[in-house]
């Protein structure tokens, strides 16, 4: 054990820290024997295990002092799993029924203990690979996406309440740097980090490093990522993020968790739903084309953000005359106003929602890390295909992300640039 308390979990001492925490034996009915501990952590990160016994099951996860995928020599703060579990916390708090329980958090050990998502749930990029449909995927996110990100912006708080809340989450600053760096930085320079298909898509990648207009575009981006402090974000809200069954969503992961723009959370998940659109060739065979998944992508693009648009909406009319400091009633005091108001700032949210997500495109094409949707496809020309659409399309809308008007435009330019 280290002088902060903290020491790596490995499945004997699991055993004993769980018969130690009663908020997590109870969880078991107390019923140690026969206890199973499986790691499953597939992420970048973290480790995880799934705890089940006779009497229950939850969920473990530990945060190590580095980066797992690469390793002690990219270091990075354990105190993530705090800003995970506060995230966790209000995100449920806002958003019950789409964000999983917390039952333990330790600072010291980096633990966090939580509600096991059973089969058949499971990773939604993994239910995209294998082209199932999930019919209230679009409901469900738009929900998420509405009520966390409005419930904790300044259309419902007030400016104390609300800066005392970014102040706490600045200390995430770790984490929001990592994604600086390979979200905002990596793709436009060369960096040791960086891998592509190679050499299908060499010039691609040089492409990209040479495109001095869309470098501009992502200083953008980037600029407000760092200042906007706009609502809580989970900030990493991709389809490895969300575990789902026909009937189910759950937002798994929020330890890069910060106040940041709307739209990052918004236009990474739409980003990688487009990522997974273009994948689809690469899984296709003779027996399943993939062109019916891919009408059922692009019409869950389309139906997520009209949803979202119209719950967001919905909630600032009935909390117009709330607490929120955003847009004082005394002030904004009549229908004109207030429409245009809310017209343009959810073109703006949208604007914003279409950059991000196309930077969160352009980096798991050509940054360090990619996409299983593209890896999994195991013909590197046939993926390498596929990921170049994709990146012609992100490139395109980062840069001309202004002269889409709404959703359906740009599922339009999505079918073009795949025919």
């Amino acid at each position: 054990m280290t002088s902060s308390g903290f020491r790596r979990l490995e499945e004997t001492a699991l055993v004993d820290y769980i018969q130690a925490t009663p908020a997590l034996s109870s969880k078991l009915a107390n019923q140690l024997d026969g206890l199973q501990i499986k790691e499953v952590g597939d992420g970048n990160l973290n480790f995880v295990y799934i705890v089940t016994s006779s009497g229950g099951s939850f969920v473990i996860k530990q945060a190590l002092p580095y980066i797992r995928c690469i390793g002690e020599s990219w270091p990075m703060t354990k105190d993530r799993a705090y800003f995970e579990a506060t995230t966790l916390r209000e995100q449920r708090r806002w958003c019950a029924d789409h964000v999983p329980e917390v039952y333990h958090f330790d600072r010291d050990m980096s633990v966090i203990g939580m509600r096991y998502l059973e089969p058949p749930h499971i990773i939604l990029r993994k239910g995209l690979i294998a082209g199932i449909e999930y019919p209230l995927l679009a409901e469900h996110m738009s929900d998420f996406m509405a009520r966390t990100l409005f419930f904790t912006s300044l259309l419902f708080h007030d400016t104390t309440e609300h800066k005392r809340a970014v102040a706490e989450f600045c200390g995430n600053v770790e984490l929001c740097r990592l994604t600086e760096q390979v979200v905002f930085s990596d793709p436009y320079k060369v960096s040791q980090y960086n891998r592509w298909t190679s050499p299908y898509l060499d010039q691609d990648a040089e492409a990209v490093r040479e495109d001095n207009i869309l470098k501009l575009e992502v200083a953008e981006l980037k600029s407000m990522f760092c200042e906007r402090s706009q609502a809580l974000l989970h900030g990493d809200l991709h389809t490895g993020s969300v575990m789902v069954t026909h009937d189910s969503t759950q937002v798994i992961d929020p330890e890069f968790g910060f106040y940041g723009p709307m739209g990052f959370d918004t236009g990474a998940f739409l980003g990688n739903l487009i990522l997974a659109y273009f994948a689809q060739d690469g899984h296709a065979d003779q027996v399943n084309d993939r062109k019916a998944y891919q009408e059922w992508i692009l019409k869950t693009i389309e139906q997520t953000w009209n949803l979202f648009h119209n719950k967001f909406t919905a909630l600032w009319n009935e909390h117009r005359n709330g607490s929120g400091e955003a847009y004082l009633p005394e002030i904004y005091n009549n229908s004109e106003v207030q429409l245009l108001t809310q017209k343009k700032y959810m073109q703006d949210l949208f604007h914003d929602t279409l950059g991000f997500g196309a930077a969160k495109m352009i980096r798991r094409i050509v940054g360090v890390a990619h996409v299983e949707d593209f890896e999994s496809i195991l013909d590197e020309s046939r993926r390498a295909n596929c990921e170049r659409r994709a990146l012609v399309f992100a490139k395109m809308l980062l840069k001309e992300r202004r002269n889409f008007q709404a959703i359906n435009e740009v599922v339009s330019a999505i079918q073009q640039e795949q025919s």
